[in-house]
């Protein structure tokens, strides 16, 4: 018995060796290609509304760039507190006009929403576009009041959580008001994209992937980090999501970690739609 324990207890996991396969989450997904265009739809939609409503601010401005732009959504009445949607694409696609639906949740519950939009890789690379949510972040805490909530997923997750850390590209007095950060399907150990064909596109070398990654940097104090999975998302993902939650938790960090059931990459999303979601319960208290 002594023997099969020890067996089974040293198999631990297959070594992982196709890591384009591995973070293909496209791929991954059997109707991946209906979603960008569903997101659009929905996206107009909802800003359409919004316009009708006369609560949206569009395509304001956070600094010089092309695409440095953020829309801003509205509640009726005054605002609860401010929550910030960084989107995903692998830091190389998409823009703010493909999320805007997923405000609606926030913004029902009595918040505004802010959408940004940043460079894509190959134009910038990783850190350039981690200084440019930094800036926006900046810009945003000079426009509202209150307390600010970030949610980002994917590469918008990394992007979040970095903004958790304590060499965060924000000034102090932006930090102070970033008290609560949702990583949806976060990237927070960008080392092993290293080894994926992606990286021609980011340019990544070894020390701008560590210097990258929350989950080797330093959290700020006193912050409260929630960290979400798709259940049917690719296991380097539910692992990386169990990463940053697991190594935080014990730096001092609130933290916790689950996964959505009957959820994958492409729809894990719409738990910030849900009613009574945990991701919303976490952001909008």
């Amino acid at each position: 018995m002594t023997d099969k324990a020890e067996k089974h207890g040293s198999e631990g996991h297959a070594r992982l060796r196709d890591f384009d396969t591995a973070y293909d989450n496209m791929k991954a997904v059997c109707d991946s290609s209906t979603y960008p265009p569903r997101w659009v739809k929905q996206a107009a939609a909802f800003r359409q509304q919004m316009y009708e409503d006369g609560r949206i601010v569009e395509d304001l401005t956070y600094s010089s760039g092309e695409r440095h732009r953020y829309d801003l959504f509205l509640p009726k009445g005054s605002p609860k507190g401010t929550i910030v949607y960084v989107h995903g694409g692998y830091w190389k696609a998409f823009d703010k006009s493909f999320w805007s639906h997923l405000a609606r949740g926030a913004v029902e519950r009595g918040y505004r929403v802010a959408i940004p939009s940043y460079t894509l890789c190959p134009q910038a690379r990783i850190n350039e576009i981690t200084r440019e949510i930094g800036l926006f972040l900046d810009a945003l805490a000079g426009e509202v009041e209150g307390d600010i909530s970030l949610a980002g997923h994917s590469a918008g997750g990394h992007l979040v959580s970095r903004m958790a850390c304590k060499n965060a590209p924000v000034s102090d007095s932006t930090a102070t008001r970033i008290q609560r950060v949702l990583s949806i399907s976060g990237l927070h150990d960008l080392r092993p994209l290293l080894k994926t064909a992606m990286n021609d596109i980011f340019r990544m070398a070894e020390a701008e992937a560590a210097a990258e990654s929350a989950a080797l940097l330093q959290p700020r104090d006193n912050m409260r980090v929630f960290c979400c999975v798709g259940a049917d998302e690719l296991a380097e993902f539910r692992r990386q999501n169990a990463l940053l939650s697991n190594i935080w938790r014990g730096l001092g960090v609130e933290t916790q970690a689950w996964e959505v059931p009957r959820s994958h990459h492409c729809n894990i999303i719409e738990t910030l739609n849900v009613k009574e979601s945990r991701s919303l319960d976490f952001l909008c208290p």
